[in-house]
């Protein structure tokens, strides 16, 4: 028999059938969790969530993806929008198996790369985007965005920032002292 991906048969799940694990030793700030209910409602669900299926209850416990699960719930527009169904990659494995399958897919999201990030701030500074709207679409702080500009080193990102005039050059002494 050919094996076939689980996400080739993503299916449409009521929220209510869907339960969380016990498990889950992911947690995700406060700042990511809203950047993670503009991405859904701006592009929507791009990923079903990964859950096990408990025939005798006719329940799926979540695997991986309980973040996006949590946007719904939290979210009654999101709610609206879906109409209360959430995509779902459906597993079967024994609870071993879905534990280690909720670390790996914990793991494997990585980080971002400094360099690639100021990169993408500084093409969208290039195309005329605000600060303000790459800390809206982006989930980021004006402090991370200047960050991010300072490492691409560019003086031309820096051409539109106020900057105060608390500090003065002293002129050197006519005499030679400093």
């Amino acid at each position: 028999m050919e094996y076939k991906s689980p996400v080739y048969n993503v299916i449409a799940v009521p929220i209510e059938k869907i339960k969380t694990n016990t498990y889950n030793p992911n947690r995700v700030a406060p700042p990511e969790m809203k950047l993670l209910y503009e991405s859904i409602r701006e592009d929507g669900y791009t990923m079903p969530i990964v859950c096990y299926y408990v025939k005798e209850k006719d329940t799926y416990v979540i695997v991986d993806g309980f973040h996006r699960y949590r946007v719904m719930l939290e979210h009654q527009d999101i709610y609206d929008r879906e109409k209360g169904m959430l995509p779902v990659s459906v597993i079967d494995k024994s609870i071993d198996q879905r534990m280690a399958s909720t670390v790996r897919h914990n793991r494997a999201r990585g980080t971002h790369n400094v360099e690639l990030m100021s990169s993408i701030v500084k093409e969208l500074h290039e195309l005329g985007r605000s600060d303000a709207w790459i800390a809206k679409h982006l989930g980021m702080d004006k402090d991370e965005i200047l960050r991010l500009k300072q490492i691409t080193g560019l003086a031309a990102l820096f051409k539109d920032v106020k900057f105060g005039k608390a500090w003065h050059p002293v002129e050197e002494e006519e005499n030679g002292q400093e």
